[in-house]
Formats: C-alpha cells, structure tokens, sequence
C-alpha cells in the first residue's frame, strides 16, 4: 500500500458530531483511498457510525470522553484541559504523528489552541484564517478572515506569500495573482497600512505571484484576482455579507418560482440551469478555512455543515500535504 497521507481529525467538534464527521469520512473515501484518518473522541460514539464502507486500515480510534464546547471561550476552551479531542488532534500533528488536522468545532479555541502547541513559521508574525470563494472563473483565496483584527503592513505583505502559496498548492497549474481588498482603486484611497503595503508590494515583484493592486469589494467574484488580502476585520465583514448575499439570492428565488402556477412551470423548464445556479452557490464546495502561518497546517470546517460538506474539507486537505504547502511557504518567505 502506498504511504496515506494521514489526517487527525477532532470528531467531537461541530453540530451533529460524530455522526457527521464519520459520515464525511466515509463519503471522502468511497472516492478517495489516499487518506488515512486518526479520530480523536468518544470512541464508544463512533463506532456507532462507522460502517463496512471503510477498512480497518484507513483508520484509528483514539478514545477520549473530553471534548471542547461551542460555548467556550478560547481561554476556557484552553483550561480544560489536554485531554479534549481537539487538543489532542492538534498535538498528534505537533508531535509529527499526523500530516494535518481538521475541526469543525470552536473556531477561537482551535486557533488558540494551535497557537499554543504549534510554532509559527520562521519570519511569519501572525497566522491568518483563509478560505476559498467561488469567482467567475474558478476559485480565489480570500485572507485574513478574523483571526487578526489589526494587522502591519509586513502582515499583509506575509498573507500575501502566504495566500499565494496556498493557492499555488491547491492550484498547481495557475499562476496566483494577489490583490488588497480596499475602498477604490486609486493609490491614495485607503489607510496608511493599505497604502504602505501597496507600495511594498509594487516595488517587490515576487517571482511566486503578479500584484494586481488594489480590488473593491464589488469586484471580488470578477475572477480577475484569485488571491485577496485584507485584515481580518475587513475580511470576516466581506465573508459574512458574501454569504448572506447568496442565501438572499437562493430564497428569494426558490419564492418566485414556487410561488405561483407560472414560476413552478417556469421552474419545471429551466431546472438544468437552476441545479447548475443553486450547486454554485453550494456552501458546502467551498467548505474548509485554512489556518495559515503555523508550521503545521490546520483546517477549520465550517460547524453548522452537513456531512457533505466535511466530505469535501477533507479533499482540501489532501490537496494542502500533496501540495507541500508549509515548504512552499517556508522557501516564498
């Protein structure tokens, strides 16, 4: 068998746990036997659900009864204690017994907690919280998106390179183009962070990535730039009126097409395009927030997320070890 690429994963966290994640785990590998997973929880619980869909082989059980709670905060999450799942997810991964470790709980503990086991990589100050977003072309990075509300401008010259990278390890065949997330497109619009980071950056001229300057957020998901770099007050703003955005769009058109005899017959003959419409706006493809910057990589699964989409963080996982992230990091810096 060739070498798995071994994943920790806290299966205690997230609404609908472990149900859930064991069932994300054994959709991923009906179509993927290159990962092998180290569950970490109550392993009574688990096995409930684990079924003769995945062998032995592809995973291991360790048993633990603690676990972090949703209501916790990072410093009571922290106290606990080291026996919770997540804890011990995040330590199989410092002490090199994992590759990369997933959670769909906590998102402030499972930062915080990382923090405390895991070092930063050299000359990274900051770790950012990243993700993906659908654009009209494909896919962009977008980061920070909350874990660091202020940010110098070597931070964002470093979520940058560290954007860049990652997009380069999930996009090997396209060439990153990084933009900063700002109030115009003009040089002199903007804070002096902003400003200052612009001018670092154009007088750079990486050879990992292309600097497009400036992008104003009704320009994010023009495909242009698949690289976006904010603080993450600006970031973890433009996410959540993304998403809302979408959720309006998604309601009010399932409304005005079951709303009347003509919008479901109206409905009725389109249906190919409104699968194709609604499975673009699926939050669940685009599911799994990197923590980037720890010299080990964290990925944090959206809590609320049904078994699909924890199906398909862990493909973002995959592609984060085969990509090398950490060392592409680690030489772009």
């Amino acid at each position: 068998m060739r070498e798995l690429i071994k994943i920790a994963v806290d299966a205690m966290g997230g609404d609908g746990s472990p149900k859930k994640i064991v069932d994300g785990i054994i959709h991923n590998h009906r179509s993927n036997k290159e990962n092998f997973f180290k569950l970490f929880g109550n392993k009574i619980e688990i096995e409930k659900y684990l079924t003769k869909d995945i062998d032995t082989n592809y995973y291991e059980i360790i048993d633990t009864n603690e676990k972090v709670k949703s209501t916790d905060s990072p410093l009571e999450a922290a106290k606990r204690g080291k026996k919770t799942s997540m804890w011990l997810a995040i330590e199989s991964v410092k002490n090199k017994e994992t590759d990369i470790v997933i959670s769909a709980g906590n998102t402030g503990a499972l930062l915080v907690i990382s923090k405390l086991n895991l070092k930063m990589i050299p000359n990274i100050d900051k770790p950012a919280l990243s993700a993906l977003w659908p654009n009209k072309k494909g896919m962009s990075v977008v980061l920070d998106l909350g874990a660091n509300i202020e940010c110098s401008s070597k931070n964002l010259v470093d979520f940058s390179i560290m954007g860049s990278s990652l997009y380069k390890s999930l996009y090997p065949l396209e060439n990153p183009n990084v933009a900063l997330l700002n109030i115009g497109s003009e040089e002199l619009k903007g804070n002096e962070v902003i400003k200052e980071t612009f001018q670092i950056l154009n007088e750079k001229k990486s050879q990992n990535f292309d600097f497009s300057g400036y992008i104003e957020g009704n320009e994010l998901m023009n495909g242009k730039v698949n690289v976006i770099v904010s603080d993450g007050f600006t970031g973890n703003i433009a996410l959540k009126t993304a998403e809302g955005t979408a959720n309006f769009i998604t309601d009010e058109l399932k409304k005005a097409l079951g709303g009347s005899i003509l919008g479901k017959i109206s409905s009725l003959l389109n249906i190919h395009n409104l699968k194709k419409f609604k499975k673009r706006l699926d939050p669940r493809l685009y599911n799994g927030a990197i923590f980037i910057g720890l010299d080990s990589p964290v990925v944090k699964s959206h809590g609320g997320t049904d078994y699909i989409g924890f199906s398909n963080s862990l493909d973002v996982c995959n592609k984060i070890i085969k990509g090398n992230l950490i060392d592409k990091i680690k030489s772009n810096i």
